[in-house]
């Protein structure tokens, strides 16, 4: 039940790891989730499954699921059926190398439908799972890009021109946290991450391929932290 005047933020769930802990991040600060979803055409969809579980699990108010069709787009192994998702490993410490799992504009598309959703729902926060440091391939991911991005949105709603530009905020708590600071501060704030899911490749029954870059960023970062994967498949 809505409560008078509460604090309300839209989550971006995809039911991985970072997302997760930026919606325990939220519920933690006090607001109520409203999360969001997307069926853009991707390989691993059981990850929108994953995401149905955390929305439940973290009691949002409620959880939406938005199709849309960036398979048709391509360009991306995480889309692209021509594609495969690459598990030799990639560089992910240069800036300059950004990986075929990148999904063009992916975060910007995904922004803007969070957006339209606050103004909907009077939301003045969204919450994002980006990070810069484990990512920096990504050029989405970047802090320049979410500054942009939440200036851009404040200048072009109804919400941030009656605000005079300081209505919206996007929250990205991990962008500059290693992944193993990130399972640490998500397990304080009681996340299960037994309910999440990495991979950009898992088979038909959603068990990890534990080869692409996803897995191996997880699986290490795991190990750094000191604590076993609760979802990690056994062998």
């Amino acid at each position: 039940m809505e409560a008078v005047n509460e604090k309300k933020a839209i989550v971006l769930l995809s039911g991985g790891l970072d997302s997760a802990t930026v919606a325990a991040i939220a519920r933690d600060q006090g607001f109520a989730l409203y999360c969001l979803s997307f069926s853009y055409g991707q390989k691993q969809v059981i990850e929108l499954e994953k995401a149905r579980r955390l929305a439940g699990f973290f009691e949002a108010r409620q959880h939406l699921v938005l199709n849309l069709d960036l398979g048709r787009i391509g360009g991306s192994a995480l889309t692209d059926q021509g594609l495969e998702v690459p598990k030799e490993g990639a560089d992910l410490d240069r800036e300059e190398v950004i990986p075929i799992t990148y999904v063009p504009a992916r975060n910007t598309i995904f922004i803007a439908h969070a957006a339209a959703w606050a103004e909907v729902v009077g939301a003045g926060d969204i919450f994002l799972g980006v990070n810069a440091l484990d990512y920096s391939g990504y050029p989405d991911c970047r802090p320049e890009f979410i500054a942009a991005m939440e200036r851009a949105l404040n200048l072009g709603t109804r919400e941030g021109v009656e605000a005079q530009g300081k209505w919206l905020r996007l929250r990205t708590p991990l962008i500059e946290l290693k992944k193993s600071e990130i399972i640490r501060r998500g397990l304080a704030l009681g996340v299960d991450y037994g309910l999440t899911l990495s991979c950009y490749d898992p088979d038909a029954s959603g068990r990890p391929c534990g080869l692409c870059d996803s897995c191996r960023l997880r699986r290490q970062a795991f190990a750094e932290a000191g604590v076993a994967d609760p979802a990690a498949p056994a062998d």
